[in-house]
């Protein structure tokens, strides 16, 4: 997950210059300071046994552009090994030489190393300088102290590294349909749009392919994309805007749908076909910025997807089993109950459309423990994937512990946990029929940490009927007048059950997208909302 920023210079105080990103941005944290505590998910391996070797070892794998292997000889593994990754990814270069030029006499648990870097990105296109790090000692060895000096001396907390050519403010990254995202000019890189895109602003802003030409230019810049230094080369001739995965107009229809609501509203927007990134919104009433792509909620009803998916993969029923609906039903030490209703004994179909929890509690009572998370995960619920300039979440859904959690896991309601990214993708994939690896970048760029298998055709072709009889005649008939819509609701109690989101999940056509009201209370309003989004998409 790697940004990195277009922006533009001037040099020799005549040229306008802009930058345009290779790749994905360098964000870099840490400082000169004695060496911080380590994070719990930053834990250094034990170290090397002397200062040398970890100076060594590190300075090896940074030369070989691998960024694991770097990380781990420092204090802080994760931030130094996503630093040496978007670097490369970044500056994009042919070779890396490193030389470990001396190393200092040892002051307590400290020990001060000096060398030298040599980039070459193309013949006579070559940057030498000389650079610095401590190596400390800690009781487990010795590790490289992390900041971001140790990949520049004027690297600083928060800068990056971007490449640069020159042009006047020109589009830099376009649309799936060739619109202007983000310009590049004189006094950086900007939205085109202003309010179009504020949740993927530093992902769009950072991540471009360099222009062809002569041009060449390493710059410093800030967190905003300004340039603090050209570090090496010059700018040149205008750049090739990169094209990215979103859409405007998916885009505007997804934040105005999410602004007219008075709670708390998102909705994230997949392309089945693609795994491409349409649009991610949300409204100012939504507090936490990550809740789009990595907020972890109850899915409610939603999960009904995964508890049916499970009994159809198990051979336990058919979408034409009959099974019983009542009102409420004893299972185990739990007691579910339906809103209001008893459809005495129905079909799993009908059971489906109406969102009966008394029938999938009970379902999910009759499967393996394991059941449900091999399910989830054939949606993508424990997939994990890195895209450059945005950190995601998917889900969480582990075996049952219990039978009881079962039955509570079974209706979203127990320990299972899902983001609305994950659930954007987790429709996408009951569209497409295949794993979705989201992407923001058509030519690539996303990592994929943990791949996913689809659930087999033949249970998501019975699957697909009960997610559209979910429109047609069960809960989201407040769609029924937007297309062929496919989808499930979801009601999901949190905190002391007092309250209650609203989720709307599924897809129409090419597009995937999951409705996600915090403290909606209820469905309907999720509905509502999908509906409002789908009349304006074109």
């Amino acid at each position: 997950m790697s940004p990195a920023a277009k922006r533009g210079v001037l040099i020799g105080g005549a040229l306008a210059v802009v930058v345009i990103v290779v790749a994905a941005v360098l964000s870099l944290t840490g400082g000169a300071s004695p060496a911080p505590a380590a994070d719990t998910a930053d834990t250094a391996e034990p170290g090397p046994v002397d200062p040398g070797t970890a100076a060594r070892q590190y300075l090896t794998a940074f030369a070989a552009g691998k960024a694991d292997d770097a990380g781990q000889v420092t204090d802080q593994p994760q931030t130094a090994s996503a630093a040496v990754r978007d670097v490369w990814s970044v500056l994009k270069p042919h070779d890396v030489v490193t030389k470990l030029d001396k190393l200092g006499a040892p002051a307590g648990d400290r020990v001060a190393a000096s060398y030298t870097v040599t980039w070459t990105f193309a013949p006579g296109r070559v940057w030498s300088y000389p650079a610095a790090f401590d190596v400390v000692r800690g009781p487990d060895g010795w590790h490289v102290h992390w900041a971001p000096s140790v990949l520049h001396p004027k690297l600083q907390d928060g800068q990056r590294l971007v490449v640069s050519t020159a042009a006047s403010d020109v589009p830099a990254v376009v649309d799936r349909d060739g619109k202007a995202v983000v310009l590049a000019g004189e006094g950086g890189l900007r939205l085109a749009d202003d309010k179009a895109f504020p949740l993927l602003r530093s992902a769009l802003t950072s991540h471009a392919r360099a222009s062809s030409g002569d041009a060449f230019a390493v710059e410093r810049v800030d967190r905003e994309g300004k340039s603090q230094e050209t570090l090496f080369g010059h700018a040149g001739a205008e750049p090739k805007p990169m094209t990215s995965s979103v859409s405007t107009a998916i885009q505007a229809a997804a934040q105005a749908a999410v602004d007219g609501y008075r709670g708390k509203a998102v909705l994230v927007a997949l392309q089945p076909s693609t795994g491409d990134v349409l649009a991610v919104a949300q409204n100012s009433q939504v507090d936490n910025p990550a809740s789009a792509f990595s907020g972890q909620y109850a899915p409610g009803s939603t999960f009904k997807i995964v508890t049916a998916t499970a009994a159809l993969e198990a051979g336990l029923v058919t979408v034409d089993s009959p099974m019983a609906c009542p009102l409420t039903e004893r299972i185990g030490t739990r007691t579910l109950s339906n809103e209001g209703f008893d459809l005495g004994t129905t079909t799993l179909q009908r059971a489906f459309a109406r969102s009966c929890n008394t029938t999938f509690g009970k379902l999910a009572a009759q499967l393996p423990a394991d059941a449900l998370a091999k399910a989830a995960t054939q949606y993508g619920l424990n997939a994990d994937f890195e895209l450059p300039g945005m950190r995601t979440e998917l889900g969480r859904v582990d075996p049952s512990q219990s039978p009881d959690e079962q039955v509570e896991d079974g209706i979203g309601q127990g320990t299972v946990q899902v983001s609305p990214f994950g659930a954007a993708v987790l429709a996408a994939t009951a569209a497409s029929g295949r794993a979705i690896t989201p992407q923001l970048w058509p030519d690539g760029g996303t990592k994929v940490v943990t791949a996913y298998a689809p659930p087999p055709a033949a249970v998501l072709a019975p699957l697909r009927t009960m997610l559209r009889e979910v429109v047609t005649a069960g809960t989201a008939t407040g769609l029924a007048r937007s297309g062929a819509v496919f989808g499930k609701t979801g009601t999901a109690q949190f905190g002391d059950g007092a309250q209650a989101h609203g989720w709307f999940v599924g897809y129409r056509g090419d597009v995937a997208f999951s409705v996600f009201l915090e403290g909606g209370q209820d469905s309907g309003p999720a509905v509502a909302l999908g509906a409002k989004f789908l009349a304006a998409v074109p």
